[in-house]
């Protein structure tokens, strides 16, 4: 006999966010998940890179293809489960391609329903479907590059793509540190706006 599992009112809204989103194209649903859950899957990407900068743009990236697959997700779960699952995964990537020194992968938290989700994380090579998923990734923010200001395109490619570290594009760039620290938060304040706006885009 199938159990039918049941879900917290905070799940359930998510649900009706999803339905709005996807069913009706309402943007304002999108912007309510995200301001929901970016302050955790924040919080939850820095503990496995332990670097603010890195964790600002993996979240970027996690809600990016979250919304872009959102159609695909199905009730079975709750949304929060389905979503720090694609943040993790997108930071596991971004941690084996700088092969980074970290003690905080075998992470684990609480869903909307109080139930501990854990994270199994096997320590390989990425396999072809992950190369393809890496892929689409870079793919999916590159098209969210090009909507930003001219001024910012640059830093925000030498940031994600080239992956230099905020010192090296204030040398490369010949400009202050200072500077070149703030226009990269201001670009990423725009894209979430574009990601939170993203039936536009996408």
């Amino acid at each position: 006999m199938e159990v039918k599992r049941e879900f917290s009112e905070k799940a359930l809204q998510d649900f009706k966010l999803i339905d709005q989103a996807t069913n009706e194209g309402d943007e304002s649903a999108f912007a309510m998940l995200m301001d929901r859950y970016k302050r955790p899957v924040y919080h939850m990407i820095l503990k496995m890179v332990r670097n603010v900068d890195d964790a600002e743009d993996l979240t970027i990236e996690a809600f990016a293809k979250a919304f872009k697959n959102l159609h695909r997700f199905k009730k079975d779960y709750t949304f929060s489960t389905w979503l720090f699952r694609i943040a993790t995964n997108n930071a596991i990537d971004f941690i084996r391609k700088k092969k980074l020194q970290t003690y905080s992968l075998n992470t684990s938290f609480k869903d909307d329903s109080g139930e501990n989700v854990t994270i199994d994380i096997q320590d390989a090579n990425l396999t072809p479907d992950e190369e393809t998923i890496k892929q689409q990734k870079i793919e999916l923010v590159q098209m969210f590059v090009t909507k930003l200001p001219t001024k910012y395109q640059r830093l925000v490619r030498l940031r994600y793509f080239d992956e230099l570290s905020y010192d090296e594009i204030a040398k490369t760039l010949e400009a202050p540190l200072g500077t070149i620290k703030a226009q990269l938060h201001r670009a990423r304040e725009l894209m979430y706006e574009l990601v939170k706006d993203k039936k536009k885009h996408i």
